[in-house]
C-alpha cells in the first residue's frame, strides 16, 4: 500500500484518488480554523504560490479533533481559508485524523512516519505539551497526530519524506522542499 493507493473527498464530497498527484510533491496537512496554529494557513499558501509551478501541491485536511476548533461545514472552512488568508490549495473534506476513526490516509502516514517530538524553540511549544497533558493525555501516547497543523512531506515518487509537527512554521521546511523539487 503507498500514497497513491488512497481516495479522499474533496470538500464537495467528490472522491479524489491521490494518484492524481503522481509526479508532485505534496504537504499534506491537517488543518483548523479556529486554532492557535490557523496562522500557518499564510505561510502554507505562500509556499504554495511559490513553488506550485515547480511541482508542488499542498494538500489541507479539516479536523475537528482537537478541542472542536474546526466547527464550520466543509463549504464554510473553505470560504473561511480563502477569504482570511488567501488560500488557493485543495482543501478536502472534514473528518477525523487520529483514533479508530482517522481517515485511512492518516492512519498510513502516521505509521510511515512517528512521532519525534515538538520543535522546543517554538514559542508554543511549551504550552501545547501543558494544555496535551492536562486535557488530552492520551493524544502524547503513540505515533498518532497531536494536534491541529500536522505536515507530512511525500516526494514524487510517493514516499513519505519527512513529518513535521504543528511547531514547526511552513516557512521552516521550504529547504526540504526544494530538495525535493
Amino acid at each position: 500500500m503507498g500514497i497513491y493507493d488512497f481516495t479522499v473527498k474533496t470538500n464537495k464530497g467528490e472522491e479524489k484518488s491521490l494518484a492524481d498527484y503522481k509526479g508532485k510533491v505534496l504537504l499534506i496537512v491537517n488543518t483548523a480554523s479556529k486554532c492557535g496554529f490557523t496562522p500557518q494557513f499564510k505561510e502554507l499558501q505562500d509556499l504554495y504560490m511559490e513553488y506550485k509551478d515547480k511541482g508542488l501541491e499542498i494538500l489541507g485536511f479539516p479536523c475537528n479533533q482537537f478541542a472542536g476548533q474546526e466547527p464550520g461545514t466543509n463549504s464554510e472552512v473553505q470560504e473561511f481559508c480563502r477569504l482570511n488568508y488567501g488560500v488557493t490549495f485543495q482543501i478536502f473534506e472534514k473528518g477525523d485524523v487520529r483514533g479508530e476513526t482517522a481517515q485511512p490516509l492518516f492512519k498510513y502516514l502516521t505509521q510511515e512516519k512517528k512521532f519525534e517530538g515538538f520543535d522546543k524553540s517554538h514559542p508554543i511549544a511549551a504550552k501545547l505539551t501543558e494544555a496535551l497533558q492536562a486535557n488530552f493525555p492520551e493524544y502524547l501516547e503513540g505515533d498518532g497526530i497531536k494536534w491541529n497543523f500536522t505536515k507530512f512531506l511525500i516526494d514524487r515518487e510517493g514516499n513519505v519524506i519527512k513529518r513535521f509537527e504543528p511547531t514547526t512554521n511552513p516557512s521552516d521546511i521550504k529547504a526540504d522542499i526544494e530538495a525535493l523539487l
